[in-house]
């Protein structure tokens, strides 16, 4: 690509990610509403509040693809949840739109199903089962990326990400967890593609213990090599088991199966 723009660039995930995008374009445009430090040598900076339309129709200009990492990525108010992950979609969809609809890679999560059992094996056609208002915003995410590509043959990568980090937290982490060498191997994939479509795959390693099946998607030739199950010693020192009718033990959502909404100041 000649330019790849990438939201959410001073979340945790942008900026585990942020070394590893010079392969991928010429030039990296990042953005996010909080300080991003200083531009690289391949890079541009721009602030940017998702929820300011005519700010992200400028955002999109001149990029021919998106990583979408933006917005709130963690249960919170719906005031919040609403302008970064629902209206700020819907620009940057509007804005991709109108600039030759770049390919997007839209990250949207395991929270759209986290009320499924552990010890269910699902694929993408199993219906959503949101665990909270943040994995309701990506089951509209998702639908509306749906949407454009039906509508204005918009291509999107529906990635539902597990737990994308340096390595697992907890033992549910280890059904999961996503290594960051797998998911820069899945950008590589999606954006390569001849042909994407608007697939749902699930952001997850190769772990001996996962819940998901991704046989959908191997027309996209992404092939995931880490397992988290190297970490399963390594955290049965570390922690406890939580308890078999802990939310950890019986959700795939884990805690956000039984964390409160936030209420509204």
């Amino acid at each position: 690509m000649k330019r790849l723009l990438m939201t959410g660039a001073a979340g945790g995930l942008g900026r585990a990610m942020r070394q590893r995008m010079a392969r991928h374009a010429d030039v990296v445009r990042l953005s996010d509403i909080a300080d991003m430090g200083d531009a690289a040598p391949h890079e541009e900076i721009v602030q940017c509040d998702l929820g300011n339309a005519d700010a992200v129709m400028k955002l999109v200009e001149g990029c021919d693809g998106i990583l979408h990492l933006g917005g709130i990525s963690v249960e919170d108010k719906f005031s919040k949840i609403l302008n970064a992950n629902l209206l700020g979609l819907y620009n940057l969809y509007e804005a991709a739109r109108a600039h030759g609809h770049p390919r997007i890679l839209f990250a949207s999560s395991n929270h759209t199903i986290g009320f499924y059992r552990q010890d269910q094996h699902i694929d993408v056609t199993a219906p959503m089962r949101p665990d909270g208002l943040y994995g309701v915003s990506k089951c509209f995410g998702e639908a509306l990326a749906r949407m454009y590509f039906e509508k204005f043959g918009q291509e999107s990568a529906l990635v539902r990400i597990g737990s994308c980090m340096e390595k697992p937290k907890n033992h549910r982490m280890l059904s999961t967890w996503m290594s960051y060498d797998d998911f820069d191997s899945m950008i590589e994939c999606i954006f390569r593609a001849p042909m994407l479509g608007c697939p749902v795959i699930w952001g997850v390693s190769d772990n001996d213990s996962k819940w998901w099946d991704n046989s959908h998607a191997a027309y996209l030739g992404w092939r995931p090599k880490d397992n988290a199950e190297r970490f399963r010693a390594e955290l049965d020192a570390a922690m406890e088991k939580p308890g078999p009718n802990a939310a950890l033990s019986l959700y795939q959502g884990g805690a956000f199966a039984e964390d409160p909404i936030f209420p509204e100041d």
